[in-house]
């Protein structure tokens, strides 16, 4: 949630501020009873939740869309200024005590039938780094309805959140949201992963996370974390391999958690929320998830990838959303047009949904948002327009926030007085609910997703690519160069001539490999046959008979090693040489999309596989692969 939004609501919530030493006096008080949180008829899923082109489908196979809200709170609510105790120095005048909102005012099975109301069938469940390591417990009054908790750490109080919502037919997404227990997103300490913590330190606790709650069924998913932007003197970028390197820092953590903690996540990866400085003149705005189109992400498990992105009416393709320091002239999402705000989200996260290609994944838009009191006509049309585009489009998303105190949050879905009392987005009065009704209801894919080829690209720009585990289960298959394998169940399929960049798919055939161990790394021409000399006056590095690329290493721009691994059938079939050394040569339509920008490519067709790479070492020469030996199919 940009702090941009404080701006724009503190008329809105100057009253409830008033009210704020009231309320807090009363927040013991008896909240208004509610039936208990039975599971509904919607929530006859199954976990894990994985990916199917560009939906997410559950352990059967059948569509799960995510029709989410933001349940915030565990990752903090205090301003930055001001006594941390004073709930007027807290986010809309509310004190969450870095736990999630509303246990104070209503019993959590009222709460979670209350969400169930809303028709919601997923949370997003933000929280802060320093949540994790507070041992200090809730004071009695942030729980007040809920005395079972008394004496518990916001961790603690964060688990027993967690195991309701699951056992209530939640899917549950943990969202590492804040670094400190500090409302976001300015420039606040949080603006990135690794501010004021390493990289490392990150990830151990994203580890942490993920295995505290492998047990529970219905925690589904982990998003990374929150809107990535720029601080005072440097931006985020996606790819350059630095400390400020968020595609690479998301693919480590990405990793590190489906091989550590629990391979039946969801990884949630987040576009970058803001890059430049908001000056009329200087460069800046909001790269979101453009920089997919030419490096996207590929982890172990090729079927666990969901891109998110954020989309509030103040802010705008080059507007950061602020209202006077750090507003520009750039129109605001709200200033478009319904055609307008169409094509800039297409632009900027829905391009990822195009079938067959590297890049293509879920888009979640996991937070968007308005106020109740909101009377600005055009934010009102964007809210229309917005929600029309989800519901058209049959988007993931999820709401910013699902709760909100009485008098103080009036953008919450659902808003409680100190007694317990709930108004919000399901009374009649709201006029947000037409819209919300609309998104709910619209017609949305169902059922069993059908099976579609998997593409994903490798990158070796600044280290190690290897995303299968058997291969890593083998070490280190030739020390000192930079290695890339496919994810098991793919198979290489293509290479760039230069940038070290290669391209992987299932497509055609399925997983070829054999389930007994085994694969030859190949760094001369041993395999290559007496008078089967494919590429003369080029080193072939060929697999061995009945063998299929799924990987390569580079020393340079010098290939190493082709990895090939033993078909789980006979594998032979005509071959043909496929050079791109000077050109472009692909097939046509070229599934999988451009997978190295700016660089010479050669693939093979889906119905072939690729059996060897030749390269060169002529002097004036350029030292990576030339071309691909492509065989058909069995």
């Amino acid at each position: 949630m940009s702090i941009a939004s404080a701006v724009l609501r503190l008329a809105a919530t100057a009253a409830g501020l008033l009210l704020v030493a009231a309320q807090t006096a009363t927040a013991s008080a008896a909240p208004t009873p509610r039936s208990p949180a039975a599971v509904p008829a919607s929530a006859a899923w199954s976990a894990p939740l994985s990916t199917q082109g560009r939906y997410i489908v559950d352990s059967q196979g059948n569509r799960f869309r995510l029709k989410a809200a933001n349940w915030d709170g565990a990752q903090g609510s205090w301003t930055g200024s001001g006594s941390i105790t004073d709930p007027a120095n807290h986010h809309a005048g509310q004190n969450s005590y870095g736990i999630p909102l509303g246990l104070d005012r209503v019993p959590l099975d009222g709460l979670l039938a209350d969400f169930h109301e809303l028709g919601i069938n997923t949370i997003r469940l933000p929280f802060s780094n320093e949540m994790i390591h507070s041992t200090t417990p809730v004071p009695d009054a942030a729980v007040g309805a809920n005395p079972g908790l008394r004496g518990k750490t916001p961790l603690q109080i964060y688990d027993a959140v967690v195991d309701a919502l699951s056992q209530s037919g939640f899917a549950v997404i943990l969202n590492n949201h804040t670094n400190t227990s500090r409302w976001c997103c300015g420039v606040d300490g949080n603006e990135r992963w690794n501010s004021g913590q390493s990289t490392q330190q990150w990830a151990d606790d994203w580890v942490f996370m993920a295995r505290r709650y492998a047990t529970v069924p219905r925690v589904v998913g982990a998003d990374l974390y929150n809107e990535v932007r720029r601080d005072v003197l440097d931006d985020p970028n996606w790819g350059l391999g630095d400390n400020h390197d968020w595609y690479s820092a998301a693919q480590l953590a990405g990793d590190r958690i489906l091989t550590e903690a629990n391979p039946r996540l969801l990884i949630v990866v987040e576009g970058i929320n803001w890059t430049g400085v908001p000056v009329d003149g200087l460069p800046h705005g909001r790269p979101v998830l453009t920089p997919a189109r030419t490096l996207s992400h590929t982890l172990v498990d090729a079927h666990k990838l969901v891109y998110s992105a954020h989309f509030y009416g103040y802010t705008g393709p080059h507007h950061s959303g602020a209202t006077g320091i750090g507003e520009t002239h750039d129109p605001r999402y709200q200033d478009l047009t319904r055609e307008q705000l169409a094509a800039a989200l297409d632009d900027e996260a829905f391009f990822v949904e195009e079938a067959g290609r590297h890049y293509t994944a879920p888009v979640w838009v996991s937070e968007f948002g308005i106020g109740s009191s909101e009377s600005n006509t055009a934010a009102r049309t964007w809210f229309g327009n917005v929600t029309d585009y989800f519901a058209d489009h049959d988007a993931d998303f999820a709401y910013w926030p699902l709760v909100g105190f009485e008098g103080h949050d009036d953008w919450a879905l659902l808003r409680y007085d100190s007694a317990g009392h709930r108004t919000g987005v399901l009374d009649s009065g709201d006029w947000r609910s037409a819209a919300w009704q609309h998104l709910m209801s619209a017609p949305s894919t169902a059922g069993p997703v059908a099976a579609v080829p998997v593409w994903r690209m490798l990158s070796t720009d600044h280290g190690d690519a290897v995303e299968s585990l058997r291969v890593r289960a083998t070490g280190d298959w030739d020390p000192g160069a930079y290695k890339a394998a496919c994810p098991d169940g793919l198979r290489l399929i293509a290479l760039s001539h230069t940038a070290g960049r290669g391209l992987c798919t299932d497509g055609g055939a399925g997983e070829l490999r054999t389930a007994e161990a085994g694969q030859t790394a190949v760094v001369d021409e041993r395999y290559v046959p007496s008078g089967g000399d494919w590429a003369s006056g080029y080193t072939k590095l060929q697999c061995p008979p009945g063998g299929f690329l799924i990987g390569y290493s580079l020393r340079g721009e010098r290939v190493s090693a082709a990895l090939c691994a033993p078909g789980r059938t006979a594998l032979s079939g005509t071959g043909r040489t496929v050079w791109f050394d000077r050109s472009d040569n692909r097939p046509v339509g070229a599934a999988g999309g451009d997978f190295a920008s700016g660089a010479y490519k050669g693939q093979c067709a889906v119905n072939e596989y690729a059996a060897g790479i030749a390269l060169t070492t002529r002097f004036g020469s350029r030292p990576g692969p030339d071309a691909l030996l492509c065989r058909t199919l069995p």
